[in-house]
């Protein structure tokens, strides 16, 4: 297809860079990809995937306790951490394997070191091989930021926490999102005892008040703590092990662990963009147009690196539309990053699609919200007093339902198909009309009034 060495040379074997690579090659593309970690990424290597395996694991300490109730008697329980993390790292091998397969079955070359955008059209790779190619893609990623205060260095991110040699007894998580949220369970479930420290006054921003509300109200039942406008001062090195830390208007206080979940910074620096005038905005990622190119003609971007939406799936799809408007035979794809349902694993889940209610009603003066506020089925017999919460937002004047948001257990797992209806502009009358499945949570989907 071309003079190069490549048609495509992707940096960064993360999950859009992976399809994007894999989708190039299968239209014919000969392509490269330098990874100089893992294959696989953040989601596959040291996010999403091995954390929801503990959030697995975390669900086995309420259920043993609650299956007394439907007649089980279990022995003694004892948790072994070391048991789960090994069993986790040696399922996240596998999965790195699995995707290099992916790869190879494509004939697509892999590099793993480092790759440097030296000039137009060229990357110089660690070890000091010079290749060519007609496109390249930027799927670097994005990595943990920390704050900026003394003895930050002794905390560790969500990078490290699978790896950890033993169980903390206390953490203190600082960060107030989705990570700082799912940890918090994580370590709660597991017997630690948990801080959850913000800097501001709320819990994951974007989420609709209500499920925000009800999460830290279920969250301090368990027995985490919380602590808003809150910062740290300084951790030190304990004597007698683990760290001192110190927070604004508190004690000093022992903890073994503190970990940082305070947002992700895109993966721009040492990657040569300099060297070929790729812009960068304010927070270091890469501006790109619909179609993920940046402001130079045969460089693109996909990814956390672009800053755009920080969600695996939403990389792939941008990685897929990339492939299929550079090499696929059809008109240019762009990725469509409207309605994008997401979710939180706390304990319970979060899901949500859509508007929030506050931002329906700026957008849309006028809405309609129909709620369902339960206790579900098991939890009555477990003896278990935790509700869930249900939300739909309507369109008033088009009865459209333009908002999803739930809070109870596999909410994760109703909300996938529940968000195909609110993208394909269903209304609540379509949803009245369908015949309910009972007895489910998700049939309150359907009954509410």
């Amino acid at each position: 297809m071309s003079n190069y060495d490549f048609d495509l040379f992707t940096i960064g074997a993360g999950s859009g860079g992976v399809r994007a690579s894999r989708v190039s090659a299968a239209y014919g593309a000969k392509v490269a990809v330098a990874e100089e970690h893992r294959v696989g990424g953040t989601c596959v290597i040291r996010g999403c995937v091995p954390k929801k395996m503990l959030v697995y694991g975390a669900h086995f300490a309420e259920d043993l306790e609650d299956c007394k109730r439907f007649g089980w008697e279990i022995g003694e329980r004892r948790f072994d951490w070391t048991v789960l993390r090994d069993n986790v790292l040696a399922d996240v091998d596998r999965l790195e394997g699995a995707y290099t397969d992916t790869l190879e079955n494509h004939d697509v070359t892999i590099f793993h070191e480092r790759a440097e955008i030296t000039g137009p059209h060229e990357i110089t790779l660690a070890s000091g091989k010079v290749v060519t190619a007609k496109y390249i893609l930027i799927a670097t990623g994005a990595r943990p930021q920390l704050p900026d205060f003394e003895g930050v260095e002794h905390g560790i991110t969500s990078n490290e926490a699978f790896h950890l040699d033993a169980l903390p007894k206390k953490i203190i998580i600082a960060g107030g999102g989705y990570i700082a949220n799912e940890f918090a369970g994580i370590f709660n479930e597991f017997g630690s005892d948990v801080c959850l420290v913000n800097r501001g006054d709320q819990l994951l921003r974007g989420y609709d008040e209500a499920l925000r509300d009800r999460l830290l109200q279920i969250s301090i039942m368990k027995g985490i703590d919380f602590k808003f406008n809150t910062l740290f001062e300084y951790i030190r090195p304990s004597d007698d092990g683990g760290f001192l830390a110190k927070l604004t208007g508190c004690d000093e206080e022992h903890v073994d662990v503190v970990m940082f979940a305070t947002g992700r910074s895109p993966n721009t620096e040492g990657l040569g963009l300099e060297n070929v005038d790729v812009e960068l905005g304010e927070k270091g990622e890469i501006p790109v147009d619909q179609f993920s190119k940046t402001n130079v003609d045969h460089i693109y971007a996909v990814g956390d690196v672009t800053n755009r939406v920080q969600l695996t799936p939403v990389a792939i799809r941008e990685g897929q539309a990339f492939a299929d408007t550079v090499f696929g035979d059809g008109d240019p794809v762009a990725a469509d990053h409207s309605c994008i349902p997401s979710a939180v694993f706390s304990h319970p889940p979060i899901a949500s699609v859509g508007l929030t209610e506050g931002e329906a009603r700026n957008s849309l003066g006028s809405i309609k919200v129909y709620q369902s506020d339960f206790r579900p089925m098991k939890n009555v017999l477990a003896g278990r007093n935790e509700r869930s919460l249900m939300k739909m937002i309507c369109d008033a004047e088009s009865d459209r339902i333009v908002g999803i948001h739930m809070i109870a257990p596999e909410a994760p797992e109703m909300m996938q198909a529940a968000a195909i209806a609110v993208k394909a502009g269903l209304t609540k009358a379509d949803f009245d009309a369908t015949v309910a499945i009972h007895p489910t949570m998700a049939e309150e989907l359907v009954l509410m009034r």
